[in-house]
């Protein structure tokens, strides 16, 4: 086990700390979940029947570490929402140059400021689709959904999304003619 465990933290760490760090917009709150999702991968390794690809399980572990803490404290919607801000470092690649790490940084936080608007599931889903890039078979498995409702949440989490980025782009658009 305990090499399976080596292997587990190996491979997936970053991308589960980062998928942590996404949904709870806390990177101290993230370390912690962190460890709670191994202690329970500790807890449950023997009951794994491989049903899925063990990333696939070890992040539903993780998302269901992240709702369970969320229902102890009782506002999950407001903890989600309020929590969604990251600097810089955490989501940029540094090998990029330095006029697109500008560009790209200020493209996140529209991004991530748009998608606060959105409920928690449609965030849970552009998450685990398109920041962890997990197909739409492995998200519907960390859900515990079916793909139709993965489908369907991304679908209107897109245009939920693409409707307020149109929306801020035309809103800055205006706040700069208007002080030409």
């Amino acid at each position: 086990m305990n090499s399976v465990f080596h292997d587990l933290y190996d491979h997936y760490h970053q991308d589960l700390f980062k998928f942590l760090i996404y949904l709870t917009r806390d990177r101290d709150l993230a370390e912690d979940l962190v460890q709670e999702v191994y202690v329970r991968v500790l807890k449950s390794y023997d009951r794994f029947k491989g049903n899925s690809s063990e990333k696939t399980w070890l992040f539903s572990i993780a998302k269901n570490v992240a709702v369970d803490h969320f229902r102890k404290q009782k506002t999950l919607k407001r903890r989600i929402l309020e929590r969604f801000e990251h600097t810089s470092e955490d989501i940029l690649d540094p090998s990029k140059l330095p006029e697109e790490i500008i560009l790209q940084s200020e493209e996140i936080r529209r991004v991530f400021a748009c998608l606060s608007l959105c409920t928690l599931d449609q965030q849970m889903v552009i998450i685990t689709r398109y920041i962890q890039e997990f197909s739409i078979e492995e998200t519907a498995h960390i859900l515990g959904w079916t793909k139709s409702k993965v489908k369907t949440t991304q679908h209107r989490a897109l245009n939920v999304l693409r409707e307020k980025l149109k929306n801020d782009e035309t809103k800055e658009a205006l706040f700069y003619e208007g002080n030409k």
